[in-house]
Formats: C-alpha cells, sequence, structure tokens
C-alpha cells in the first residue's frame, strides 16, 4: 500500500523548497513529495503548469494533499486539479492550513500509512478557527 503523496506549493520556490526539506529531514523518504514555488519569470508567484508536474511527481494512488501559503497558490492549485481531472482530481485535496506546520504534520500522518482524509484532517487542526 502506497502512503499519501504531499505537494507544497509557495509564491517563493525558497519557502517551498525550505518546507519540503523540512519534511524529508522529519520523515524520510516514506512519503511522495514534490514543491513548487515562484512563476516563469523568476519572481513571486505560482504557476498552474508547475503545481500539476508537482502533482504527477508526488501522485500516490492513496492520494496527493497539497499544502499552499497564499489565496492565489490555492486558486492555481484548484485549476491544476481542475485541469488533471478523471479520477485523479477526485485524490487529491487542498489542506486549510500553515504551509509549513501542516505539511509537516501531514506528511507524518501519511508515512504511518494514512488516508487521505486522515491526512488532511491532521493537517486542517493546526488552522486557527
Amino acid at each position: 500500500m502506497s502512503n499519501v503523496g504531499i505537494v507544497i506549493v509557495s509564491h517563493s520556490p525558497l519557502v517551498a523548497q525550505g518546507a519540503a526539506d523540512m519534511v524529508r529531514q522529519m520523515v524520510g523518504n516514506d512519503v511522495p513529495l514534490a514543491w513548487c514555488g515562484g512563476d516563469p519569470g523568476g519572481g513571486l508567484g505560482t504557476s498552474v503548469e508547475e503545481i500539476m508536474m508537482a502533482i504527477e511527481r508526488a501522485w500516490s494512488e492513496a492520494g496527493v494533499a497539497i499544502l499552499v501559503d497564499l489565496g492565489g497558490a490555492e486558486s492555481n492549485s484548484e485549476m491544476a486539479i481542475e485541469m488533471l481531472g478523471g479520477d485523479k482530481a477526485g485524490r487529491i485535496v487542498i489542506c486549510n492550513a500553515p504551509v509549513v506546520e501542516g505539511a509537516v504534520m501531514a506528511a507524518t500522518e501519511a508515512s504511518g500509512g494514512a488516508s487521505l482524509a486522515e491526512v488532511q484532517a491532521t493537517a486542517q487542526e493546526l488552522s486557527p478557527a
């Protein structure tokens, strides 16, 4: 059985990579992990195409949980999920959680074989009400 994959989407490529580094140090390689950030011109932003490629890199039959930093990352992640469509789209969730803490907690849960819904719930416990 495969573990849920984690995708980190940030407006800053350095933030995305730093959060991914923390996840790797905390859970090792037991969880499929990908990240992306920045716009194609090298500035701050996100790209639907980069998010789609990150989802493919972290793909797991158990699903993928996406952690985002700001609203633009969330809306572009939603567009990427829609563009992937089909069965895959139904196995991808966006977690309403702080990107760094949420990614670490989601990956920790995923590394234990938790379901996509359990991974999402654990990450979202960190979000203020």
